[in-house]
């Protein structure tokens, strides 16, 4: 059985902790909707009403959608909270695993610039990056890992696919973190690999380091 100390993929010297958000579209000024995160059999999944209006391609593709001030997940109303207690459930969450590392797809260029957005906002950064103890993106770790397996996308989706065999509901956070984590446990990231695509907010715009080795594929 995972544990949370393990994080359903690491050791029990550094706890993982998967996230995902789903937000009102792809642009800068794009807002949260949806945040969720996993380690081993412990999960979290809030939604937020965003201040700015749902892009009508993110709707398509989320199935979110909102009438009168209220949320609907694909024409279900969801309860929602502030921005402000969903990000301190967040925290909160983090605490619990012991100063993990917070792994994402795609988050050094989308997820992790939003987040940062937000807590800056509300006064929660500092409180937040004292909860975690570094960020790895698996897109490019996946891009490295995998590089001579012939893959023609690294969309978290197709990796699950072709990896792990699994179609999932995918652009909902909760099942993307958990669908992650999964591959997290196939992909096997050694330390040094992982060591090259740690990063932190305050470094996060520094171009990633570069593969110092050739790894094998893994494809099965």
């Amino acid at each position: 059985m995972e544990t949370p100390e393990s994080g359903g993929a690491g050791s029990a010297e550094q706890p993982l902790v998967f996230f995902d958000l789903e937000t009102t579209g792809l642009g800068q000024k794009c807002e949260i909707v949806q945040l969720a995160a996993v380690s081993g059999g412990h999960s979290l999944n809030l939604y937020v009403i965003p201040r700015c209006r749902m892009e009508r391609g993110a709707s398509k593709v989320t199935g979110f959608r909102v009438r009168r001030q209220r949320l609907y997940l694909h024409r279900q109303l969801v309860l929602t909270n502030s921005l402000r207690e969903v990000l301190v459930a967040f925290i909160a969450f983090l605490h619990m695993l012991r100063n993990p590392l917070l792994v994402g797809h795609n988050i050094r260029r989308f997820d992790c610039p939003l987040l940062v957005r937000a807590l800056d906002e509300l006064d929660l950064r500092a409180e937040f990056e004292s909860s975690v103890s570094g960020y790895v993106d698996t897109l490019p770790l996946a891009r490295e890992t995998l590089k001579d397996c012939g893959l023609q996308s690294f969309r978290q989706e197709n990796l699950v696919r072709e990896l792990v065999g699994l179609n999932y509901k995918a652009h909902d956070a909760l099942e993307d973190v958990r669908a992650l984590q999964t591959l997290y446990s196939v992909l096997q990231p050694t330390p040094e690999v992982i060591c090259r695509h740690k990063f932190t907010l305050d470094t996060m715009d520094n171009k990633p380091a570069v593969a110092a080795a050739k790894v094998p594929c893994k494809l099965p």
